[in-house]
């Protein structure tokens, strides 16, 4: 089922533009499966590195990618199930905060990555096309159940680009 780019809310859109894929599970195995082959590669000492002040270190950054991937896999499930009501958006800045991410070793956050990617992808996968097709309302933006699989795969494409030109690639 491919995805009309045009029913993507403007925020999301530069998120599902950098998925290649036109099936949706692909395109979730696919971003989990690069996302954590570089993880795999960072070296645990730099994990609390930060290319600038205020910033979130690598590890706050993963963390935020796991919180961002449940958020959007709950609205879709909301949504798919025909849930009319209205989400909240969230702060991910005050999520991070709050992620206890510097408690947490590089190899615990791959592992969470992993499960939960293929979680998301058990979900996607028990939905028909009718679900994938239903909308719902979050953070004031009308989604589908499938923009928000692409939005899941290309949030954390858009992450793992951030981590291989600013955090990996500096000196």
């Amino acid at each position: 089922m491919i995805l009309n780019l045009e029913s993507v809310p403007h925020f999301y859109k530069n998120y599902v533009k950098q998925i290649e894929e036109t099936d949706l599970i692909q395109a979730l195995r696919i971003s989990g499966h690069r996302m954590l082959e570089l993880v795999h590669f960072i070296k645990e000492e730099k994990s609390d590195f930060r290319y600038a002040e205020e910033k979130w270190s690598i590890r706050e950054l993963l963390c935020h990618v796991i919180d961002a991937e449940r958020i959007f896999a709950y609205r879709a499930l909301r949504f798919a199930r025909n849930d009319k009501t209205s989400l909240p958006g969230f702060d991910e800045n005050d999520y991070a905060l709050q992620a206890n991410a510097s408690g947490r070793s590089l190899k615990k956050i791959a592992d969470e990555i992993a499960h939960l990617r293929q979680s998301t992808i058990d979900l996607f996968e028990s939905f028909t096309p009718e679900m994938l097709m239903r909308k719902g309302t979050a953070s004031n933006n009308e989604l589908s159940v499938i923009a928000l699989g692409f939005i899941i795969a290309g949030h954390e494409t858009h992450h793992r680009k951030i981590l291989m030109e600013r955090y990996l690639s500096a000196k």
